[in-house]
């Protein structure tokens, strides 16, 4: 049996996802598409896609494709011991869990940011 695919999307992969870039487009199409790949988006990095490009958190939300991770409390003591609540939230839900045992791939624009991160990352650079 394959393993299942597991992408988090940070802040500046959902604010792409909302330009039409096109590889956030196919990590949509795909989530929505083949029930091995599943797309997340953590609350806090919602806030912070909004934050910079209004409507974003409203137009991820409208994808069937997109799995809302909420702030529940295993999150919000993670949040807690970091200074930005959206890379913490990613962070987070890019660790390994039952559901997915080996951990989440974090799509991102920005892969400096994740530099010294124990994260897998997808560039969504062109």
């Amino acid at each position: 049996m394959n393993e299942s695919t597991h992408i988090i999307m940070d802040d500046s992969a959902l604010v792409a996802a909302g330009r039409g870039n096109h590889k956030a487009s196919v990590l949509i199409h795909w989530a929505h598409n083949d029930p091995t790949w599943s797309l997340y988006a953590p609350t806090c990095a919602i806030v912070e896609a909004d934050r910079s490009r209004p409507g974003t958190a409203e137009h991820i939300a409208s994808m069937p494709g997109i799995v809302l991770l909420e702030l529940d409390l295993p999150a919000a003591l993670a949040v807690a011991k970091q200074e930005t609540w959206s890379m913490a939230h990613v962070l987070h839900a890019a660790e390994p869990t039952p559901e997915r045992p080996s951990g989440g791939v974090v799509a991102t624009l920005e892969p400096d940011r994740w530099k010294g991160a124990p994260v897998r990352l997808l560039d969504l650079n062109p």
